[in-house]
């Protein structure tokens, strides 16, 4: 005979449960966790991990248990817990603790040990091995879903719980720009950082990781994942400056989402993270001031001679490039029809050719600037300006961009000196997020190219379909991700 202690900590419940003593055989002991009768009860179609683990009754975060039988949190299994309670009066007796990954029946309260369950711990904490990332991108089967449907991972429907599509899209883009999404796949890569004590930024990590595993998860009960817990860490780290019940700006949510998981992975102006090492370019601003146009022409000219108004050349790094778009013009065609004006890509790209001057209006000054690359990253983001703000509303310019999906040269944008140096500058779409609508009521809707099959497809929430590449280039256009390519691609595509 055996004796097994038990102490309170077994419970992980907090509860005042008293020290007991069990007599039992080692061989039934271990029998006794690894075989449970209630395992055919287990309903794996209401099993839904991405919300908050958070009790539904004591909405408690600590110690919190799956009912693998109806789908629903509750906290601690000791006598008198709500799991326990629950477990008693509905006689659902299959459990799942949602941070040790271990099972248990209650209310007798031993582990379970069953390979059958494998299936369930995966979907909560999807795991990826360096092989299965690698290939990745080389192959393009369907898996199929616990509730029957087919998907491709990567290419997943989000939910859009109220009015978070600006931030839904975003996701989809990022997690669709291989080098990211892989850093993000192996939680190993970031647990590891020293981060200061109580630092809550660290959670937009953690949450961002999770949300990648489960878009790639290649088990998933479903085709659709939620983004929940994700855009719950949103909102804490913004300070509610992007709310799931509100619609938001994709642009400025992405800017404040990079930066803030910049921050967070110990990166810095000088340290680079993975954000930095995907996105990051350099540019040359060349920026002079301008004398009032009220003043006399004769103190303009004396003014310009001033060193105060000499061009001054400052060097800049960039996460993403904002293209301007002509102004739209409101005449109308001979059928009383607006006009949808179209300019091409090449044209708001001019900005960044080192000789384009625009002039920069502030509160008190006038600026003429002009910009110069000088670095181009892997993975570059182009933001086309379509809003226009003041203080009364917001303006859409409808403008559509003509461009091409693959086989953008930049190289003529780029500094002389930097040129000769610079191996590739050709760049290929893998992401095209679209803004439907009026400015403040419209949604939005992305197109990314899933690299194993090189189709492509829209994703609006949780509608996923594929598109064809010569109907992208006709949507209003407000985000897009071009991937550089490897010296051995602009090869086979020349050849």
């Amino acid at each position: 005979m055996s004796i097994k202690r038990e102490r309170i900590s077994d419970y992980e419940d907090g509860e005042d449960v008293p020290v007991k003593f069990v007599r039992s055989h080692p061989e039934q002991t271990d029998r006794r966790s690894r075989h449970c009768p209630y395992l055919d009860t287990i309903n794996r179609s209401v099993l839904d991990f991405d919300f908050e683990k958070l009790c539904s009754v004591s909405l408690s975060h600590i110690n919190v248990y799956a009912c693998l039988i109806c789908g629903k949190y509750f906290q601690g299994r000791g006598l008198k817990s709500h799991a326990y309670t629950h477990s008693v009066q509905f006689t659902h007796h299959v459990f799942l603790n949602l941070h040790t990954l271990k099972f248990y029946c209650l209310p007798d309260n031993y582990e379970i040990i069953d390979s059958s369950l494998e299936d369930i711990t995966y979907v909560l904490k999807p795991t990826f091995t360096k092989q299965h990332i690698a290939n990745l991108d080389k192959q393009g089967r369907l898996y199929r879903a616990y509730d029957g449907t087919t998907y491709l991972p990567g290419i997943v429907g989000l939910n859009n719980i109220k009015a978070n599509d600006y931030a839904n899209v975003v996701l989809q883009a990022l997690s669709n720009v291989p080098p990211l999404r892989n850093y993000f796949l192996e939680e190993e890569n970031y647990q590891s950082i020293k981060r200061p004590p109580g630092d809550i930024m660290f959670l937009l990590v953690q949450r961002f990781g999770e949300l990648m595993r489960k878009l790639w998860n290649p088990r998933n009960f479903k085709a659709h994942v939620s983004p929940h817990e994700m855009l719950q860490a949103v909102v804490l780290c913004s300070k509610k400056n992007f709310q799931i019940t509100k619609q938001g700006d994709a642009v400025d949510f992405l800017s404040w989402f990079l930066n803030a998981l910049h921050g967070a992975l110990g990166g810095t102006r000088k340290k680079a993270s993975i954000v930095t090492k995907v996105f990051q370019g350099s540019m040359r601003i060349f920026c002079k001031k301008l004398p009032h146009p009220d003043l006399p022409a004769e103190e303009k000219e004396a003014l310009l001679a001033n060193e105060e108004y000499q061009e001054k050349m400052s060097e800049s790094s960039f996460l993403y490039l904002t293209l301007d778009l002509p102004t739209a013009p409101l005449y109308k065609d001979e059928k009383e029809q607006l006009i949808i004006p179209q300019v091409p890509l090449f044209n708001i790209l001019a900005k960044f050719n080192g000789l384009t001057e625009k002039e920069y209006k502030t509160y008190k000054e006038n600026f003429l600037k002009r910009f110069q690359l000088t670095k181009l990253p892997p993975y570059l983001i182009f933001y086309i300006k379509r809003f226009t703000k003041n203080n009364f509303f917001v303006e859409k310019n409808p403008t559509i961009v003509n461009f091409p999906i693959t086989s953008v040269d930049l190289r003529e944008y780029l500094a002389e000196e930097v040129q000769a140096t610079e191996k590739n500058a050709t760049y290929d779409l893998i992401a095209n997020v679209v803004h439907d609508g009026k400015p403040t009521e419209g949604s939005y809707r992305i197109h990314v190219l899933h690299h194993g099959t090189g189709k492509w497809y829209e994703l609006q929430d949780l509608q996923v379909t594929d598109i064809l590449p010569q109907m992208i280039t006709l949507s209003e256009a407000y985000i897009q991700i071009w991937k550089r390519r490897e010296d051995d691609e602009t090869n086979q595509q020349g050849a």
